[in-house]
């Protein structure tokens, strides 16, 4: 059943790969119903992967095989909040090591070229704590991270 709700990722005839790795890296997260075309149409051939249902981290989404018209960009991301060093390097090195690419402050983007922000609760909560000295420095400390060191953050925040 389809949720009230779902987020529509538009894809260049990747949609089903796509989703696969999704549920393959994420916990919560799985490949739903895929929608064929039922004849041939101008951009595609009977039997085309039209659109993938899939979650991820508990997440509907709607893959769709829209073509190369649009892009991914960073105006939409994932954010994940990872509660470990552990955690947050498989996600990253999933993601990156997979023909994605780094950026900065705990982002990256998949070979899709859909944003993510792997972020870790640490770093959420140095940057808020009611320290704002500590929290600028913990600010700081990030803002010269690609994949987010929590060490460092936390040393940051300590002084």
């Amino acid at each position: 059943m389809i949720s009230k709700n779902t987020i529509c990722l538009w894809y260049d005839g990747t949609a089903l790969d796509a989703a696969k790795f999704y549920a393959e890296t994420f916990p919560d997260s799985a490949v739903g119903a895929v929608l064929r075309a039922p004849g041939d149409y101008p951009a595609g051939k009977q039997g085309d992967v039209l659109t993938v249902e899939f979650t991820v981290m508990g997440i509907p989404c709607l893959g769709l095989n829209g073509g190369s018209a649009f892009k991914h960009n960073e105006a939409f991301s994932f954010q994940v909040a990872t509660d470990d060093q552990a955690e947050t390097d498989r996600l990253w090195n999933a993601i990156v090591g997979n023909g994605g690419q780094e950026s900065a402050c705990g982002w990256c983007k998949d070979k899709w070229g859909l944003s993510w922000q792997i972020t870790p609760r640490v770093l959420t909560a140095a940057i808020t704590d009611p320290d704002r000295t500590a929290a600028k420095r913990a600010f700081d400390a990030m803002m010269g991270m690609k994949k987010i060191d929590i060490a460092a953050i936390e040393a940051a925040l300590k002084g």
